[in-house]
């Protein structure tokens, strides 16, 4: 099964963070705080999505890093294609060098049925989609308060290891 590379991983997990946002700029540490991603190397992902046009950032007090277009217009396959993630390199599964509908190793059918599938996920698949995702599974139905614009964990219970 193919996997996303790690850069683009931090990025998906990111921009669904940057999402929930709701426009207002955010530090790109905080962003690596938030979805525990190490500072240095999500600065230089901020860098190449913002190249591709996918986000906008702006340096200054009020500065941070805000989506280039709205979380639902955003997909995956645009995250991969901004890091030049090799998901989407049509590759032989086997490492043939030419496998081809015209000269395709054992796997071809396999694996371009599978490929298909992975393309289709990455095309639908929107950062809106990822960000409602992420916060249900952090923080379930709990609405969460908003602290400067960046949604906040519900206070500690000390209960949370119990049960």
């Amino acid at each position: 099964m193919p996997i996303l590379s790690q850069g683009t991983g931090y990025a998906i997990l990111a921009l669904g963070f940057v999402a929930t946002a709701a426009g207002k700029p955010l530090l790109v540490r905080t962003i690596a705080t938030r979805c525990d991603l190490p500072a240095p190397f999500l600065s230089k992902i901020i860098n190449k999505l913002a190249k591709a046009g996918l986000v906008h950032t702006q340096r200054g007090v009020h500065g941070g890093v805000t989506l280039g277009r709205s979380a639902d217009e955003i997909t995956l396959c645009e995250v991969c294609a901004a890091l030049d993630d090799p998901i989407l390199e049509k590759r032989c599964m086997l490492g043939v060098a030419e496998c081809s509908d015209a000269r395709a190793c054992p796997a071809h059918a396999f694996n371009t049925r599978h490929r298909e599938r992975t393309m289709d996920f990455l095309r639908t698949t929107t950062i809106a989609d990822v960000a409602s995702f992420e916060t249900q599974r952090r923080w379930g139905a709990i609405r969460m308060p908003m602290v400067n614009g960046v949604p906040e964990p519900p206070p500690a219970t000390g209960i949370e290891g119990l049960g």
